[in-house]
């Protein structure tokens, strides 16, 4: 079997790298060892966030580090057995995360953020499911009025530096926005550029569906049988082995067991996280993603119950489950609104693939011929997919990339 582009990795990059380049003439295989969507880009909150120009960087508050260095928090928590091999990957985090490296980051990230709405509105209209669309933005919330006007500042400067918009509501406001929050706030800040979904799952599902009826095929295997051949790449299937001129690595937090033994020493980590599906007591509803700022999670609405996502574990990529900050903050979302009991029997456990300066890598390998990088997107993987697909593509086959892709090339580390 031969096709011009393999891709490895059917998570919302991958399949949206191989729509992209199918829809400029392309033949593409899809292969992934899972069906599509069933990763990362299944388990996260459903935001297309057109706010998150500013990355989570590193934290350089000495107060701050030290709760976190307790490991008893909400919204960070590490495995000390793997400090040995994580701290390298952690420190070049901490060294990124300068003030100049954090604007830095955020300029690099802004032209892909600015476009990743039109980028999903377009594949959703080819899919069909552009109802699938929330417009409600969503909402942080505060219990303290002095950690709410620090925040305030924090979203003024961007908004004046990168056309944010956001609108402060009081107590009286958060509840006209959510009147089933039963816990009293300060109030917050409503982030009204981002959309969501109810199934990022069923976004992504559409959206591979959509490249097999366009004539692109999805193929069941594992990618760490790549090798390089005479005529470009071959990958085993059980269909026989595929081979084709370029490959796209888009495997997300496991892009490193492929590029590792190609020679490559990216700085590639990744940020483990958790999320439960709740039942809603009685008529109870949310209307939109809700952010408890000073705990740390989100809990949002989707197709299956209330979902509560915690935020990040610093981990081995495969250890097994501890999902300690879901049991943590699970008694706060309680008391923040009518939760029921749990969906399902066990915590979902995904995680995010970063790059220490929290900007993907997206373009060509500088060692290998038609080896072709997408990666490292942290916390905007579903965010960023069709939009880094699209620059991704627009290399590949020579048309002149909407954006200066110089910030997200491999060699910059």
């Amino acid at each position: 079997m031969k096709s011009d582009v393999i891709v490895l990795g059917a998570g919302m990059v991958g399949i949206s790298a191989a729509l992209h380049l199918l829809k400029r003439g392309r033949s593409v295989v899809l292969l992934d060892r899972r069906g599509p969507a069933e990763e990362t880009s299944y388990g996260n909150a459903g935001l297309i966030q057109r706010e998150g120009v500013v990355p989570y960087m590193f934290p350089r508050d000495l107060s701050l580090l030290l709760t976190y260095a307790r490991n008893n928090s909400t919204d960070a928590s590490y495995h000390l057995s793997a400090l040995p091999h994580i701290a390298p990957w952690m420190f070049r985090y901490w060294l990124a995360s300068t003030p100049e490296g954090k604007a830095t980051s955020a300029r690099a990230m802004l032209p892909l953020v600015e476009r990743c709405i039109v980028e999903h509105e377009a594949f959703m209209g080819e899919a069909g499911i552009l109802g699938m669309i929330r417009r409600t933005g969503y909402l942080k919330v505060f219990r303290s009025p002095d950690k709410l006007e620090a925040a305030l500042a924090l979203e003024k400067t961007e908004r004046a530096v990168f056309g944010i918009n956001s609108k402060l509501v009081d107590e009286r406001g958060v509840e006209a926005l959510e009147p089933h929050l039963s816990e009293p706030f300060a109030g917050g800040i409503h982030m009204t550029d981002p959309v969501s979904v109810a199934d990022p799952g069923a976004v992504g599902r559409a959206y591979a569906e959509l490249f097999v009826q366009k004539g692109g095929r999805f193929v069941t295997a594992d990618a760490r049988s790549l090798e390089q051949v005479p005529d470009g790449w071959s990958v085993a299937t059980n269909e026989g082995v595929l081979t084709a001129n370029a490959v796209v690595l888009a495997l997300g937090p496991w892009s490193d067991d492929i590029f590792r033994p190609l020679g490559y020493d990216l700085p590639l980590g990744w940020k483990r996280g958790y999320h439960m599906h709740y039942r809603a007591k009685g008529n109870a509803t949310l209307s939109r993603p809700v952010i408890d700022a000073e705990s740390g999670f989100l809990m949002t609405p989707m197709t299956k119950g209330i979902r509560v996502t915690t935020g990040a574990e610093f981990a081995l990529r495969d250890a097994p489950k501890t999902p300690v900050q879901l049991e943590r903050v699970e008694p706060i979302a309680r008391k923040m609104f009518p939760l029921g009991e749990r969906v399902e029997a066990e915590p979902w456990l995904g995680r995010r693939p970063a790059m220490p300066d929290m900007v993907p890598v997206v373009g060509p390998a500088p060692r290998h011929k038609g080896l072709w990088f997408s990666f490292g997107h942290h916390h905007l993987g579903f965010t960023l997919g069709p939009v880094s697909g699209r620059l991704l593509a627009e290399m590949m086959t020579g048309e002149a990339p909407f954006t200066d892709p110089m910030p997200y090339r491999a060699d910059r580390f």
